[in-house]
């Protein structure tokens, strides 16, 4: 029968690899855990870890090898502090160099204020013509995946077709996501929340905090995947990671077509046609070494 675990971190890992893993759990299972955010500071403002992006984890699934697919529902994504952190400067690469000179220092930070009741997150500080900002939140997990082929350790500041860095502001509570499984046990990573970010994450930061988490984990066993796919009750998406941008643009496409072919069973002219007239493309990370590309395509257009 599914098992219902609640796991407290007690140390945390800036790189998913083949770590010794924290929890083994089976198909069906649920684990209840925490969060730090980006730096290590964790629901009491206490700094537990250091970053970048110091993940819970890793989490062995039972039965799962080199070829299965682990599929993960993120049932609930909340913050468990009041405050969280940012930098207002964007990134040299997403604006014009002749722009450069008038970024914010990447040493200034800004801080928030979070009221999880009204569901909103304020400037701290007033800011000029912005006063005291307040925007709605929208939690999401940045970094998340799973162990990399041939033993490798990747930082968590990057990502690659384990998942990692991808800062994608669609993993949001509810959604699915899906990875292809490299080593035994899967060893599944999570971290970084924010409670809410802009698309690319292109100040290099969102509203980093501090999480509880719910996730249902399942297998697909003997399917095959290449990089990470998810799905909400509109949308499926597949996410490419690499740089420089058309890189990982044809790595998210690629993925889509195979997913097409392979869950839907179209053939690939049928694929083409259909991601070519209603694609979808959102980014993620446009800050760290590997970009995020999502490509998506609204449920409406496939089979029931």
């Amino acid at each position: 029968m599914p098992t219902t675990h609640t796991f407290t971190p007690t140390h945390y890992y800036s790189t998913i690899g083949s770590h010794p893993p924290v929890l083994q759990i089976a198909p069906g299972d649920t684990v209840l855990t925490t969060t730090i955010d980006a730096w290590g500071i964790d629901s009491n403002d206490q700094k537990v870890a250091e970053g970048p992006n110091p993940m819970t984890g890793p989490f062995y699934i039972e039965g799962a090898q080199p070829g299965d697919t682990l599929v993960v529902h993120l049932d609930r994504l909340r913050p468990n502090r009041s405050t969280g952190w940012g930098r207002p400067g964007l990134a040299q690469n997403v604006v014009d160099p002749a722009y450069v000179p008038q970024l914010p220092s990447r040493d200034l930070l800004t801080y928030w204020n979070l009221d999880l009741t009204a569901g909103t997150a304020s400037l701290a500080e007033p800011m000029g013509a912005l006063g005291s900002l307040t925007l709605p939140i929208n939690p999401m997990i940045g970094c998340f995946g799973v162990a990399p082929a041939d033993g490798q350790a990747i930082s968590t500041a990057t990502s690659a077709e384990h998942g990692g860095n991808m800062d994608y502001n669609g993993f949001v509570e509810g959604t699915t996501v899906y990875f292809p499984v490299f080593q035994p046990g899967a060893l599944f990573h999570l971290g970084d929340g924010h409670a809410l970010q802009g698309d690319g994450e292109m100040s290099g930061t969102g509203v980093e905090t501090s999480f509880e988490v719910q996730f249902t984990v399942d297998l697909l066993r003997g399917v095959r995947s290449g990089w990470p796919r998810g799905e909400n009750a509109d949308y499926i998406y597949t996410a490419g990671n690499a740089r420089p941008l058309d890189q990982c643009v044809q790595n998210a496409t690629t993925e889509m077509l195979f997913w097409l072919q392979q869950r839907y069973g179209f053939t690939a002219a049928e694929a083409n046609l259909l991601l070519g007239y209603t694609v979808e493309y959102q980014l993620g990370n446009m800050f760290d070494p590997a970009y995020t590309m999502i490509c998506r395509i609204a449920k409406r257009y496939l089979p029931a």
